[in-house]
């Protein structure tokens, strides 16, 4: 870090938000791990649909009534034609906005951060990447548990061979919200699982498209075919709740992934397991304080974050001692650190992208192409087809 990055790192950057209004889920856990470093501050928002809501939600969290507008277009317009306006956008709305709320902040020459899925469309995450591309704006897509430092720790021991050659990956990701027909899962739930605003999908596109991205994370490994079931377990469902997927990696290994929304007894139960020929890698969302490893002599060892078994490149996102647990919010909040960090490079004049540390707006065109050819073996009788 140079003397200009360090006096920048001084000054917080600011932020918008689209979404995350009153009655939402994500938009404040956003706030929350964003707020964990200081190193942004909330100053403009579109919080929801509603203008009389959006003032409700803003001056709750202490902006002016003029950086609280009426909807995306102004908002982006505004901001940009301000001296003190925002540094980055958080979009935490319904799948269908994602493309056009982007698309306007991009064009306004604003860096943008996206939960996925990234849009409906591959077509659409190409625009989203040849405009930000061309302004030059960092693009941060959030699939969160790659921020969870286990994570990183086995993505830095796959990478270094100690499991050997990877043969076999399982995954799954198993919710039980909406296992009965009358379990609508609130507001959300319903724009999920209505085709015209969560798109195509319901649970691939929200759940499976974390298992499609963290395998590939933690493996280094690309998909080259794949074939995909996707089920309608509940009566009643318009769309899929639960997913499964076959995958043949390009150096010939093999994946199996399970996704679904309808396992009762399972909440959040995302897990990996990862196989090689030296050894193997096995890590749980629900304790993701540990990775476990075990080798081909027979032992088998829980690494916990905060020790000095994690890797140093993982290690410096650890927050808090071993024993103090970490989870989700503080792997959110690890995404945003990186992301951050690129920002004050870009104003400094010397950001280059091996600093990036964080899913950007490719590994979100990666989950609609994986939706897409899901869908594609699906509607073709489950066959393989090209990734």
């Amino acid at each position: 870090m140079n003397r200009e990055e360090a006096r920048l790192m001084t000054t917080r950057l600011t932020y918008g938000m689209v979404g995350g209004g009153p009655e939402s889920m994500v938009g404040p856990l956003h706030r929350n791990a964003i707020a964990l470093d200081g190193s942004a501050c909330l100053t403009a928002g579109v919080f929801s649909g509603t203008y009389e809501k959006t003032i409700m939600t803003g001056l709750s969290l202490g902006l002016p009534e003029d950086r609280c507008y009426h909807d995306y277009h102004e908002m982006a317009a505004s901001e940009a034609a301000r001296t003190d306006g925002i540094d980055f956008v958080v979009v935490v709305t319904p799948n269908n906005t994602h493309y056009p709320i982007c698309r306007a902040f991009l064009e306004a020459g604003i860096h943008v951060v996206c939960d996925k899925p990234l849009a409906l469309t591959s077509g659409e995450c190409l625009e989203l990447k040849r405009l930000s591309d061309e302004k030059h704006l960092l693009f941060m897509v959030t699939y969160t548990y790659m921020g969870n430092v286990t994570v990183k720790h086995a993505r830095e021991i796959i990478a270094a061979g100690e499991i050997g050659e990877i043969h076999t990956v399982m995954a799954e990701y198993p919710q039980s919200w909406l296992a009965r027909p009358e379990d609508i899962g609130g507001k959300q739930g319903v724009w999920r699982q209505n085709p015209d605003i969560g798109g195509r999908t319901n649970a691939l596109g929200d759940i499976g498209t974390h298992i499609e991205y963290l395998t590939g994370y933690m493996t280094g490994l690309k998909i080259r075919f794949l074939l995909a079931k996707m089920e309608r377990a509940v009566p009643g469902h318009v769309l899929d709740d639960s997913d499964f997927v076959m995958v043949r990696y390009e150096n010939g290994a093999t994946g199996m992934y399970w996704a679904s929304q309808a396992a009762i007894g399972h909440t959040n139960g995302l897990r990996i397991r990862i196989y090689g020929s030296l050894g193997s890698v096995m890590w749980y969302q629900e304790n993701s304080e540990v990775l476990t490893v075990a080798k081909s002599d027979g032992s088998r060892v829980d690494i916990r974050r905060g020790t000095a078994a994690i890797a140093p490149k993982a290690a410096k996102y650890s927050r808090l001692p071993a024993g103090h647990p970490e989870g989700w919010l503080e792997a959110l909040a690890n995404l945003y650190k990186s992301y951050a960090s690129c920002l004050h490079a870009v104003k400094a004049g010397t950001f280059t992208p091996d600093r990036i540390e964080y899913p950007t707006v490719d590994d979100g065109i990666s989950g609609l192409r994986f939706i897409e050819a899901c869908l594609a073996s699906n509607e073709s009788h489950n066959t393989w087809v090209n990734f």
